[in-house]
Parts: C-alpha cells; sequence; structure tokens
C-alpha cells in the first residue's frame, strides 16, 4: 500500500453535506472582551463572509447573510461552538446598558 495523504472526509461524512463548523479557537483574530456578564471572546466578522442568516440576541433582530458583524462565546473555555451568538455590532456595545431580559422589538 502506498503511502500519500490523508484523505479528506467527503462533506457527507462530516455531518449531512454540511462543512464542518470552525472551531471557537480557529486562525481568525479574536479578542477578549470584559463586561458586567464576564469575559467574552470577541471575532469581528467583515461583511463578505457572512454566508448565512443569524438572529441578534441583543434586539432579536435578523442579521441578513453578507451583514458586518461579531461573534462572541464565553472566555472560560465551558463553552462549544453551539454557545457562539452573532451580535449586530451596536447590540454588543450596549448589552451593559441594558437590563436583564429586555429585548428590543
Amino acid at each position: 500500500m502506498a503511502r500519500g495523504r490523508s484523505r479528506r472526509p467527503r462533506p457527507t461524512e462530516r455531518g449531512r453535506g454540511r462543512p464542518a463548523p470552525s472551531p471557537l479557537g480557529s486562525g481568525m483574530v479574536t479578542s477578549v472582551e470584559v463586561g458586567r456578564d464576564g469575559e467574552w471572546n470577541v471575532r469581528r466578522v467583515p461583511g463578505g463572509n457572512s454566508v448565512k442568516n443569524y438572529r441578534c440576541p441583543g434586539c432579536d433582530q435578523l442579521l441578513p447573510s453578507g451583514t458586518p458583524h461579531v461573534v462572541t462565546w464565553p472566555a472560560d473555555d465551558t463553552g462549544g461552538v453551539e454557545d457562539r451568538r452573532h451580535w449586530h455590532q451596536p447590540c454588543w456595545n450596549a448589552r451593559d446598558r441594558r437590563r436583564p431580559g429586555s429585548r428590543r422589538r
């Protein structure tokens, strides 16, 4: 048997034809921000890199694909990919000025 490069898994082998999500600690630039709600890893996503629609937890409005935004997750390494949240930049910046549980309409 000849030695060669290892075979990449087919998309169907990774899970229902979807690409695997990028790991939280991937090579993209991430900063740590501290607020009253704890320490958060924050990654800024340019509009051209956004390919899915998300719902902003700050205003409960849609973040259409192609919209620049921030992705956040707990900095204490207890969270996983499912703990990432996609925010509008102004909503993320205003999170300390809102009462817990309040949502804009």
